[in-house]
């Protein structure tokens, strides 16, 4: 997955190179810049001194030290006075210059905090969205499979509008049937067409008037009889399309297997009038999987996979029900991610990096490779 979120704490982190949200100075400070300094060691610091301070914007490149990553680049972010004084154009100036010097040094990975949401006071919904938009932006117009990632140190630092995680809140309790639920619904309608086939069968069984007792596990008992009756004779006499199988010619019976995932897939893509590389890239999809994928045409992918193209490929309800179908799957109403996922596709919203971030604000695995 090019594009990654996580919980984790940035110093521990194992890539080519985490960023820093730095200050102007370079020399340390508190938030993330303090604890990166701390974990790194002196020798951060003292290199630091060399650089002669950063711009708010730009960023600069040292060794990570006693880091688990190859480099720290530190890039100044700018603090939030409302917006109109090019906050925005600074932020995303943070995540390109960062990038390009990732990219510079051969980082094949890279981490990156959400730049200025701190202390700095930058709306974190906006962060996000900013730092979301400039890296897949930078991915796509260098045509790179660097892997990135967006590292949360707790949720509490990160979470949905209180008016979107409402929704979806109220979305989930209005459709989510847990699978304890799904068994006593189960069992009740077992009890139930028992009742109904005991009541059927009364003309069958003689009343007490006529001299004959039967408890009501002698009912019981001649009504599963008869089902297992039905049953053993069931399996004594196939079904006509088991006999029409049985007595077709196999090659004729393969040529009729329906369409594969990755013939759907590719048909989708053409008729959405799509490059590959536009889908799979909407899709926060790795190059190298999406080329098995084509390759391969009885490629199984996981779910997530599959749901992460029906959203780039923005296809309804029931079409990503039908792709789902290809690979094995299907939307469920007693797993949480795939309602919040019907709740945006079933509101036209298919941008997979903010579906993202309501799946990881309910702690649900994230689409993608």
């Amino acid at each position: 997955m090019p594009l990654q979120i996580i919980r984790n704490d940035i110093t521990k982190v194992k890539c080519d190179a985490i960023v820093n949200a730095a200050n102007t100075s370079l020399l340390g400070g508190g938030g993330v810049d303090g604890m990166i300094h701390r974990a790194a060691g002196p020798k951060l610091l003292k290199e630091c001194r060399t650089l002669g301070g950063c711009e708010t914007g730009n960023a600069k490149i040292t060794k990570g030290y006693n880091l688990p990553c190859k480099y720290v680049i530190h890039t100044p972010g700018p603090i939030w006075n409302g917006g109109s004084y090019g906050e925005k154009e600074l932020l995303t100036s943070c995540y390109y210059n960062s990038l390009r010097l990732a990219k510079e040094h051969d980082c094949q990975s890279i981490a990156f905090p959400l730049i200025s949401s701190g202390v700095y006071g930058y709306p974190k919904q906006q962060a996000f969205q900013i730092a979301t938009e400039t890296i897949t932006h930078f991915l796509a117009d260098e045509d790179s499979d660097m892997l990135v990632y967006i590292v949360v140190f707790d949720k509490g630092s990160f979470i949905l509008s209180k008016k979107l995680y409402s929704d979806i809140s109220s979305f989930i309790d209005d459709n989510y049937v847990d699978e304890l639920h799904k068994d006593k619904m189960l069992f009740s309608n077992r009890i139930l067409q028992t009742s109904q086939s005991l009541s059927d069968s009364n003309d069958m069984i003689p009343s007490e008037g006529s001299g004959a007792l039967f408890s009501s596990h002698t009912k019981m008992k001649s009504v599963f009889s008869r089902e297992k009756k039905a049953s053993e004779s069931a399996k004594k006499s196939p079904t006509p399309p088991f006999e029409d199988m049985a007595q077709a010619d196999l090659s004729e019976l393969l040529l009729s297997i329906d369409e594969s995932f990755s013939d759907m897939l590719l048909r989708k893509i053409d008729e959405k009038g799509m490059k590959d590389s536009e889908c799979y890239k909407k899709a926060n999809i790795d190059r190298k999987l999406f080329s098995k994928i084509r390759s391969d045409k009885y490629y199984k992918p996981s779910k997530n996979t599959v749901l992460a193209f029906a959203v780039a490929l923005e296809l309804s309800i029931e079409e990503t029900n039908d792709m789902l179908k290809k690979a094995g799957f299907a939307l469920s109403h007693s797993n949480k991610a795939d309602i919040i996922i019907e709740y945006f596709i079933s509101r036209k919203t298919y941008d997979i990096f903010t579906i993202n971030e309501a799946l990881f604000s309910f702690d649900q695995k994230l689409l993608g490779a």
